[in-house]
């Protein structure tokens, strides 16, 4: 959908809105964000209000351990509010089947994110769309440009030149070359592997052909990036087996560490915490002139609640989340929290700039264990955390790992029967 017309068909959304609803619509918001309370207070609820006059909306969050527990007694209770925070995948496609999402399919403003961007919120058959996307975070790396810079290096491209700078940063001796433990395990997987491992597989073609069974946990595009995080140990420091993730984020923000396998999520607590400039790479391609695929993982999203009381009301907020406006409130607000909609948002966070800009160079994918092969047990996301911490530590070689994780599948998923 084009610029023009999203804008014109929020403008009529918001006609039909203003002369809906002769008092005012009270919309309140279920969240696991508890963090991104005053941001909603003081920038995404007046922005919004002042455009709808009308409509209020309320914010009320809760923990996030709890938020799964907490919607789900509210929503059998018939308590819970009229827009509903969604969590990617499995969670939020449980809560549609269960009647208590509605379908979004038809909101004109959908027309505004990518098949990548819906794919989060969408039935198995990409048929109905029931959350509106707001936010992905984008694996790569964040890097010390001092430390760079002192020791003459550039940001890598290829894996090559990836290890030839570490090479570099461990003979110099000043910094750790990589910051990153194994001793929460998700680290290595969500940091590792899944950061590297796209540009392996080929991002959606390879994770859409592990999902129909064409390509198993044994190909080599699956078991090559297991060899590729071996080489890393090497690099992580002296007793990484121990490091906690808070550790890690501690030894790049006080200067210790030259590069910290990263989520986009870090940005805001980087910036307040380190006291040097940052760049950030991307995942190194295996070879010059490859196609370059990064892993920009679908993270939330916001629905309307099936037994809402202002349907109206509740879709013409919905639609002014799919909006530009929206999308540049929320991407400056929370930099390394990256709008989904296809219109582009000028981010004024340096580092969030650098990060968002590659997209536009490289195929987006998401987390490959996200989307159906996590519903069994063995639960593939957390089996491959501990292959990625195996891998790294020489434990068990890329086949073994691969051979394990196949047999794990297979076990409980049909198209790999």
């Amino acid at each position: 959908m084009t610029h023009r017309s999203l804008k014109l068909a929020l403008l009529g959304t918001t006609l039909m809105a203003t002369s809906a609803f002769a008092e005012d619509v009270t919309l309140t918001i279920e969240s696991w964000r508890n963090d991104d309370l005053t941001l909603w207070q003081d920038q995404i609820i007046p922005a919004f209000e002042a455009a709808h006059p009308g409509i209020k909306i309320q914010f009320t969050p809760s923990a996030p351990a709890e938020y799964n527990a907490v919607l789900n007694s509210k929503l059998d209770a018939g308590s819970a509010g009229d827009l509903i925070t969604c969590r990617p995948f499995d969670a939020s496609l449980a809560l549609y089947e269960a009647g208590h999402l509605t379908d979004l399919s038809g909101v004109e403003a959908m027309g505004n994110f990518s098949d990548v961007a819906k794919s989060a919120w969408q039935t198995d058959d990409g048929a109905v769309s029931f959350c509106v996307p707001m936010a992905s975070v984008i694996h790569g790396f964040i890097y010390n440009k001092d430390a760079f810079n002192e020791l003459g290096i550039e940001a890598p491209t290829t894996e090559d030149e990836f290890f030839a700078a570490l090479d570099k940063i461990r003979e110099d001796g000043t910094y750790i070359p990589l910051a990153m433990g194994t001793n929460d395990q998700w680290e290595a997987a969500t940091m590792g592997y899944n950061n590297i491992g796209p540009n392996y597989w080929k991002g959606e073609e390879g994770r859409q052909a592990l999902i129909s069974g064409e390509q198993k946990l044994t190909d080599e595009a699956w078991t090559a990036p297991y060899a590729t995080l071996a080489r890393w140990a090497e690099y992580m420091g002296d007793g990484y087996e121990a490091q906690t993730y808070p550790d890690s984020q501690n030894i790049f923000t006080l200067g210790r560490a030259a590069i910290y396998p990263a989520g986009s999520w870090e940005i805001s607590g980087f910036n307040t915490q380190a006291d040097f400039e940052m760049g950030a790479f991307k995942p190194p391609v295996r070879n010059a002139g490859d196609t370059c695929y990064i892993s920009d993982h679908t993270d939330i999203g916001i629905g309307m609640n099936a037994a809402t009381e202002h349907p109206e009301a509740a879709e013409t907020f919905l639609a002014w989340v799919a909006s530009p406006e929206f999308a540049e409130i929320f991407g400056n607000a929370l930099p390394g929290f990256f709008p989904l909609s296809s219109t582009p948002v000028e981010l004024q966070d340096p580092l969030a700039k650098e990060i968002v800009g590659w997209r536009e160079e490289c195929e987006s994918t998401i987390r490959s264990t996200y989307q159906i092969l996590s519903r069994g047990t063995p639960n593939l996301e957390n089996e491959t955390w501990g292959a990625s911490v195996a891998a790294i530590k020489g434990a068990k070689s890329p086949e073994e790992l691969g051979a394990e994780l196949q047999e794990g599948l297979s076990s409980w998923y049909a198209p790999h029967q």
